[in-house]
């Protein structure tokens, strides 16, 4: 299968257009600065282009069997009024290009696996939430929602679209862990606010064992929570990320008003936090090889600690 990646030089793209290589795919990642990597796969290559911006790269996505669009902005800084346009526009505007250039796809029955996030569902407390659950409407809530919506459209075309809904993604050498580590490598160890919000994770070979996954099960389609089986309170991460670390975790958590002051608006993410369940993965017969956190940092800090 030749696979188009938008976002491929992240953690998540990286790892899993290796993975797709390994299995034989081809692969192209859409880069703003392509280059040519010492350790690159002999099936990935790099395409230079803007996702946000329509051009000349839109006529190579047409002929691809398959489309995972990961691009968008980071979320995980302080939210001035105007980053969160660029959260919004990152997400929604190359969405929006790479719908227009399915439209030209010769292959009707192109698959586009479009990222979304598990802040779709809004804040519910310890309430269960699975895909049959509706959006919320906070910030996150809002742009998962338009974001999915724009991804929809290709299905006009004949694309077959699933909306990928990712939890926090734990992999080696960046993203929400490696955050996390270097924090409490340098700070006293501490849960958020209440602690007993809950995390919504999953291990980043499951991630891009369920990409895969997803691009095989033609019969999946819509909405997917990309995530462990098992989300655990934010107290249970931190004791967890702490014992890897051989760290103790502070009687005093970071109290929620300190972390509004510092991370602003983005700050209510971390302090409440959704309890979603991955229904269709489960009922499709994937099988997570690391349902549990515990095991989960045990194989990603081995080297770390």
């Amino acid at each position: 299968m030749k696979v188009f990646i938008t976002g491929g030089s992240g953690l998540v793209g990286r790892y899993v257009s290796r993975m797709l290589a390994a299995e034989g795919h081809r692969v192209t990642i859409l880069s703003r600065s392509p280059r040519v990597s010492p350790d690159l796969h002999p099936g990935i290559s790099y395409l230079g282009g803007d996702p946000t911006e329509p051009g000349p790269w839109q006529e190579r996505l047409a002929g691809h069997d398959a489309v995972i669009n990961l691009a968008g902005a980071p979320i995980f800084r302080r939210w001035t009024a105007r980053y969160k346009r660029t959260i919004l526009d990152s997400r929604v505007e190359t969405t929006r290009n790479v719908v227009s250039a399915t439209a030209a796809s010769p292959d009707r029955s192109l698959h586009l696996l479009n990222a979304s996030a598990v802040g779709y569902y809004g804040f519910h407390g310890d309430e269960t939430l699975d895909e049959e659950n509706g959006s919320g409407d906070d910030f996150l809530a809002r742009v998962a929602r338009d974001w999915e919506a724009t991804a929809g459209k290709a299905a006009d075309a004949g694309a077959r679209v699933v909306l990928c809904r990712f939890g926090i993604v734990l992999g080696r050498g960046g993203g929400a862990l490696a955050t996390m580590v270097e924090n409490f490598r340098r700070r006293p160890v501490a849960a958020l606010g209440s602690g007993r919000q809950w995390v919504s994770w999953v291990h980043l070979e499951d991630l891009s064992r369920i990409l895969l996954f997803l691009l095989e099960r033609g019969e999946l389609r819509g909405a997917v929570n990309c995530v462990s089986p098992n989300p655990v309170r934010n107290r249970e991460l931190t004791e967890l990320v702490a014992r890897q670390l051989g760290r103790s975790v502070s009687r005093f958590p970071v109290p929620g008003f300190a972390l509004r002051l510092v991370m602003g608006e983005f700050a209510n993410a971390l302090l409440e936090g959704q309890r979603v369940l991955p229904r269709k993965l489960l009922e499709g017969g994937f099988a997570f090889e690391f349902p549990d956190l515990d095991n989960a940092l045990k194989d990603l800090m081995r080297e770390s600690a």
